[in-house]
């Protein structure tokens, strides 16, 4: 899907072409068709098939007669026929391919409108081109602001001019039916050209504006996909996916056209398996299907009356209860055939560090013996203790014998700090007296005992 110039380098970096929406050599685009007949040489007395295949803005190819027998390749910029005035397209496909092509889009050599390739579009003809495309974003701009004003419901998409200037198209789209009549006269007066409204499917114009899906990955319709098939809900049925619309759905607001790839897997697996709207009749009861893996071959049943008790059994043993109930014959019960599913309780993986998923510190057995130590009341008296029952060998920098603690010297300085602060409370206490407390005794002071004997 890239050229030589858009591909990857060898950094990883992406090199780009710079060329605004198409590649160089024109073979980034989806919908470009690779002529693998391009270097084959016509048999003698065959002349070269004389329609030319060219495409447009917003992936729109039409195919057109080269009555001028133009010398054509791939890349070149040819002024086509249009309805009114001449329209301005790239060749992208020429030979004895546009017939397979056109044999295969349904599209007639005989009729009667068929448009044709006046010439190669000179210098003038792409300078008109270009400027007529530098108008297209300005004016979807103004346009959606007249809907919005009008309040009609629906929504400007894209717009492309004809190559000549003399025309532009408006794509919309639509849930019902809209009456854009006066929204024409204010486009026309305001434009000064010819409109065209065409209506467009939500797929369409979703591929045009492109995206993220939730894949990661770039919209399916936007890179690669050209034909939209119609989704069915039916297709997640069968693929056993909840029926949830905020899931299924894609951002064009319809069902995701990735519900279609892998749907003829299931219906293929899904042959093998007995129908789920049988019931399984036994002595206990009968038994409805609740859920089915395709690709395992198991199948879950619960009793009637008994929803959530589910029994698993293989399709086989499904066929085969099915049979013995064709026979007018029972089976004692499904527990006879359940099979018991071994469940893998092993890490997916391992600790983001490289170390164990277990460690010293959340280990179950070293946690109990925490619980019983402290339920005991044992704890233990130092670090060397501590260290041999959970383990783990004393250092041996570490002195592990049990001296006495000693006994703290006194310190002459924490001494004169104390009698300062006794000093400062006395002095606060005189100048401010305390209220009495009956329940206290007063303490005898110094200064009271002089007094006295005064």
């Amino acid at each position: 899907m890239a050229c030589g110039s858009c591909s990857t380098g060898k950094d990883g970096q992406p090199k780009g072409c710079q060329s605004n929406g198409t590649c160089g050599t024109d073979s980034c685009n989806k919908l470009t068709v690779f002529d693998w007949l391009g270097n084959m040489t016509l048999p003698n007395g065959t002349e070269p098939f004389k329609w030319v295949e060219v495409r447009f803005k917003n992936g729109r190819k039409h195919y057109y007669k080269n009555t001028e027998n133009l010398t054509l390749s791939i890349g070149d910029i040819v002024a086509t026929q249009a309805e009114y005035g001449h329209d301005i397209g790239m060749a992208t496909l020429t030979g004895e391919l546009v017939r397979v092509q056109m044999k295969r889009k349904k599209v007639s050599q005989d009729d009667p409108e068929t448009l044709k390739i006046y010439r190669k579009a000179s210098q003038k003809d792409i300078d008109i081109w270009s400027d007529a495309r530098d108008l297209e974003e300005p004016m979807k701009v103004k346009a959606r602001q007249f809907a919005i004003d009008l309040k009609l419901h629906m929504k400007i998409s894209d717009i492309e001019y004809q190559g000549d200037g003399s025309k532009a198209t408006f794509y919309y789209t639509a849930e019902e039916r809209v009456d854009f009549r006066e929204l024409i006269k204010l486009f026309a007066k305001e434009f000064k050209t010819r409109i065209e409204m065409k209506q467009v499917g939500f797929r369409q114009e979703a591929s045009r504006l492109g995206g993220i899906g939730s894949c990661g990955r770039e919209l399916c319709c936007s890179t690669w996909l050209t034909d939209f098939r119609s989704v069915s809900t039916s297709a997640a049925r069968y693929q056993q996916l909840s029926l949830n619309p905020l899931k299924l759905a894609g951002q064009c607001g319809k069902l995701k056209c990735c519900l279609n790839y892998e749907l003829d897997t299931y219906l293929d697996a899904i042959k093998d398996f007995p129908k789920t709207e049988v019931k399984l009749y036994t002595e206990k009861g009968s038994a409805v299907c609740q859920k089915t893996d395709i690709f395992k071959g198991h199948m879950w049943y619960a009793y009637e009356g008994e929803w959530m008790n589910w029994h698993l059994i293989t399709k086989d043993q499904a066929k085969e209860i099915i049979e013995l109930n064709k026979q007018k014959k029972k089976p004692a019960s499904l527990e006879e055939f359940a099979v018991e599913l071994v469940k893998d309780t092993k890490s997916s993986y391992e600790n983001v560090v490289g170390q164990d998923s277990l460690t010293r510190f959340d280990s179950p057995k070293q946690n109990k013996k925490r619980k019983s130590n402290k339920a005991k009341g044992n704890r233990p008296t130092n670090k060397a203790q501590a260290d041999s029952k959970d383990g783990n060998a004393p250092s041996r920098n570490k002195v592990t014998t049990n001296r006495p603690k000693p006994r703290n010297k006194p310190n002459p300085r924490k001494e004169s700090e104390n009698k300062d602060a006794n000093t400062t409370s006395n002095k606060i206490s005189a100048d401010k007296p305390n209220k009495p407390n009956p329940r206290r005794r007063k303490p005898q002071s110094k200064k009271n005992d002089s007094d006295d004997a005064k």
